[in-house]
């Protein structure tokens, strides 16, 4: 498994494994502690694992949790999704950077998100499963999102939108949810 490091938000990480391929499909190492750890990451800080299943066109995010924020690892284990980050980490070298990914079950590549960053992603795929480790349990009163259409992100959604959640649609701009938080607390 290798580590490379996202130029475009600080402190974010690609872990690519390396799949043992033959005739009945192929094997590969999804999470490696010690892998983590040479990124200066602690592979024990990660307490939730959770998973969702989305349709081609499905659009989640962008979201972040306020108070002391949440890092995650995302994969996507079936399918292949269009990921974005942005960061939101004020003092950060790529505040307001974004970066975009192409996940999908067929490589089984890994994204580090630092705190901070929101987070969101478009189903390109019949079926998308998407796997998070996430390093805080989840409290819904933290939960923080982001217009995916906000002219002064211009993500590059590659499909039309064939559905989101209620919350998603109804979501505020990126300067409203900045005027609103102190986005500080976010960073650790």
């Amino acid at each position: 498994m290798k580590a490379t490091e996202v130029p475009a938000i600080a402190g974010a990480y690609l872990f690519e494994p390396t799949p043992y391929v033959d005739e009945r499909g192929f094997f590969c190492r999804t999470f490696d502690a010690d892998v983590v750890r040479s990124v200066g990451l602690d592979p024990d800080a990660f307490v939730q694992d959770s998973v969702s299943r989305s349709v081609r066109g499905v659009l989640r995010g962008l979201h972040l949790r306020s108070g002391a924020g949440e890092a995650k690892l995302v994969r996507c284990s079936y399918g292949e999704i269009f990921d974005v980050v942005v960061d939101l980490r004020p003092d950060s070298p790529t505040y307001l950077g974004r970066a975009f990914f192409e996940l999908s079950g067929e490589t089984q590549k890994t994204l580090y998100i630092p705190a901070g960053c929101a987070h969101g992603f478009q189903a390109l795929t019949g079926t998308a499963d998407t796997s998070y480790r996430i390093d805080r349990p989840h409290d819904p009163a933290e939960d923080v999102t982001i217009a995916h259409d906000d002219p002064d992100l211009a993500v590059p959604w590659p499909l039309p939108v064939a559905s989101m959640s209620q919350r998603d649609r109804e979501a505020p701009s990126l300067a409203e949810v900045l005027k609103q938080l102190d986005l500080k607390q976010l960073e650790r």
